[in-house]
């Protein structure tokens, strides 16, 4: 899937994103919770660049228990940045941050954040040189030792095991408000577009990007989380 489908498909869904997978945010919300643990150490005043944002939601739940924190966030989606921006100004924390409607490269270059979040966004990236690259361009904007919160769907998709983990993903999905023909179209993209690659794999191409070897701090289903500092 290429870039402007990416963006296209989330365009068009924005408007009832978060309200159709409502559902699963008990993932979303222990994956936040394991977050503030990983980055509980960053500094009082800490500069977060939130890649691939969406609507918001790590942005508003660090933002929610870290108050002197600043963020970058950065969406190529429109409408998904305008939900972002929307709630973050009636969360009251928009004066804290900076939105940025686009892709990492096109925004202007700052080496200062000493952290970022990347949730669901490299998986789209199908060539692995290119998803690499991807992560050397997160690198290139941590400060030294940056950290860096990551999450994918990731398997060995050639393991036995494998249709029948992704069997019950697609039943624990059927449980959001989502018709069947979505459904089958999540399968078709789970072969054909998204870039479902075991967890080592996943894990060697962050560290060619220019990270230590990440470490997993979270597992739901096929949704894998790793941190990792800038090597």
């Amino acid at each position: 899937m290429h870039q402007n489908e990416v963006k296209e498909l989330f365009d068009k869904q924005a408007e009832t994103y978060d309200q159709q997978w409502s559902n699963t945010a008990p993932i979303r919300h222990c994956m936040h919770l394991l977050l503030r643990s990983v980055f509980a150490d960053l500094p009082v005043n800490a500069n977060i660049l939130c890649i691939g944002v969406g609507t918001g939601d790590e942005l508003l739940y660090l933002a929610s228990n870290f108050p002197n924190w600043q963020f970058t966030a950065v969406e190529p989606s429109g409408p998904m940045l305008d939900i972002c921006k929307k709630r973050a100004k009636e969360s009251g924390v928009d004066t804290r941050c900076i939105f940025h409607e686009g892709y990492l490269h096109s925004m202007p270059f700052e080496q200062d954040y000493h952290a970022a979040t990347c949730f669901l966004v490299s998986q789209f990236i199908l060539q692995e040189e290119r998803r690499s690259a991807f992560f050397g361009e997160i690198a290139e904007r941590l400060k030294p030792e940056g950290l860096m919160a990551s999450a994918d769907l990731s398997s060995d998709i050639d393991s036995p095991d494998y249709d029948k983990l992704l069997d019950a993903w697609v039943k624990m999905m059927s449980m959001a408000d989502v018709s069947q023909g979505t459904l089958e179209r999540m399968r078709d993209a789970y072969a054909n577009d998204v870039g479902i690659l075991s967890p080592p794999k996943v894990c060697s191409i962050i560290q060619a990007g220019g990270f230590e070897l990440p470490i997993q701090f979270f597992q739901a289903g096929l949704i894998h989380a790793w941190i990792t500092k800038r090597a």
